[in-house]
């Protein structure tokens, strides 16, 4: 609170002095100046000491009442609980992707694979082929995403998105890209990007990304149309002029 200043008028005929006390921006005093009532010896005005004195008394129980408030703020704010650190917890080994499902160039090798140098500009069927893949990784991510509750650890999802991935006949693209054991990336709250799914599990509160990215290629659409011409007494040269096709 801001005292402006004390005033004081001329004694009264009853004997008293009027203080004025003048406030700018008062929380505590609000509304019109209060005035207090000092008795004084006859119709002589106060003193210089008198006025310190009362000035003084005012002070502390302005101080006094900024304490009070203070204590009742903190009563009534509750405290927050500041969250552990994220600890890793442990990393099963890389799940299994069937023999058919073709793998990417980078699989085997520890190395990440060189960014080409020259542009890259894909044709119809590159574009038809991006477009698969993207509509079955947002199936993926979509599903991966209702998985997420309290409980849950980040390993189950990488299980989950694994099995969904391979059986649409695609690979999961982050396994075994520059060594990365797991089929999918789980950042929990201060794992910015890259997560590691592990036995942790997800608690109340906690901020989770999931990136799910396949390799798709379309020869399981060439699988399905060869094995769909193949029955007694069907020659191998329909079947692999199909495939062509």
């Amino acid at each position: 609170m801001t005292v402006a200043g004390l005033q004081l008028s001329a004694p009264s005929a009853h004997g008293q002095g009027q203080v004025l006390l003048s406030s700018v921006k008062s929380s505590l005093f609000s509304g019109a100046p209060l005035r207090f009532s000092l008795p004084t010896s006859g119709r002589e005005p106060f003193t210089r000491k008198q006025l310190v004195v009362f000035a003084r008394r005012l002070s502390g129980l302005e101080e006094a009442m900024r304490i009070k408030r203070e204590r009742e703020s903190q009563q009534l704010t509750p405290k927050v609980k500041r969250r552990p650190p994220l600890r890793r917890g442990r990393v099963s080994p890389e799940l299994p992707v069937p023999d058919h499902i073709p793998r990417p160039p980078y699989v085997g090798s520890s190395e990440l694979p060189e960014i080409a140098s020259e542009l890259q500009i894909p044709g119809s069927q590159g574009i038809a082929d991006m477009r698969a893949a993207c509509e079955l990784a947002a199936r993926v991510l979509d599903s991966a995403g209702k998985l997420v509750r309290p409980s849950i650890t980040t390993n189950e999802i990488d299980k989950a998105v694994h099995q969904m991935i391979i059986d649409a006949g695609a690979y999961p693209s982050p396994l075994g890209y520059g060594g990365f054991p797991k089929s999918v990336c789980t950042s929990v709250n201060e794992c910015m990007c890259h997560g590691i799914p592990d036995s942790r599990q997800l608690q109340s509160g906690d901020i989770i990304n999931i990136d799910v990215t396949v390799y798709l290629n379309v020869t399981e659409e060439c699988l399905e149309r060869g094995i769909a011409v193949c029955k007694d007494g069907a020659s191998f040269k329909k079947i692999g002029k199909r495939i062509r096709q």
